[in-house]
């Protein structure tokens, strides 16, 4: 029920920018010009981390089980607001914007079979209070424009702290703590699917998991990738 209302609602507002709450012109998705020109695109980045070139002398990634991370754009303005709009207040119709997004700048064979979509498991008890698994949205939208199937071979073994609004730290410890098991089910090679890449704790934990039950290559797609 939660799904069906929230689907409900995103098809009869009245259509409206999701960046800057402005009416939307005829036959425009979601972000208005203004706030299509104002996106953070990620031009030249690290292949590791995801996080723009030079990413420090060590990369954040150097010893994280997934092979590759690659964001469209950076966590902030109307790219951060996409995220929210999905995530938090049920506007179910963005997660094509995103996808499109993510499909039109993904490296080359980065969305090519054989790989297999895999989304990032919800925390179940906030899967059932918003009602739909946002993750598994993008992760469909993706695969809807690029023909891979998408394959919910990750679960959580127990729930864990939201991460919005926490350090750095706490962030890193909570994905370290996720108890993140695989089916077996995803297959050799695996695109990992989420909305955003803050400290890449979570990504690192679903590929290891993967690792486990045989996938032999994982590399991670989000939307955005948060620089600090």
């Amino acid at each position: 029920m939660p799904t069906v209302l929230a689907e409900l609602v995103s098809l009869l507002v009245p259509p409206s920018c999701v960046g800057c709450r402005s009416p939307l012109a005829r036959g425009t998705v979601d972000l208005c010009g203004s706030c299509r020109r104002r996106l953070g695109w990620l031009r030249d980045a690290c292949p590791r981390c995801g996080l723009p070139r030079p990413c420090g002398r060590r990369c954040p990634a150097a010893r994280a089980a997934f092979d590759s991370a690659w964001a469209p754009l950076v966590h902030a303005g109307p790219a951060r607001r996409l995220v929210v709009a999905l995530k938090h207040d049920g506007r179910l119709v963005v997660a094509r914007t995103m996808a499109a997004h993510v499909v039109a700048g993904a490296p080359l064979g980065l969305l090519a079979p054989p790989a297999v979509l895999v989304p990032v498991p919800v925390d179940p008890w906030r899967g059932r209070v918003r009602g739909f698994d946002h993750a598994r949205r993008l992760a469909d939208a993706i695969g809807a424009r690029t023909g891979l199937p998408v394959v919910p071979g990750l679960r959580r073994g127990r729930s864990s702290a939201a991460q919005a609004g926490r350090g750095r730290g706490a962030r890193l410890r909570a994905g370290q703590e996720a108890r993140i098991v695989s089916d077996g089910t995803a297959g050799p090679r695996v695109v990992l699917v989420d909305d955003v890449h803050t400290t890449g704790a979570t990504l690192d934990a679903c590929a290891r998991a993967l690792r486990a039950t045989g996938t032999r290559r994982v590399d991670a797609v989000t939307y955005t990738r948060a620089l600090r």
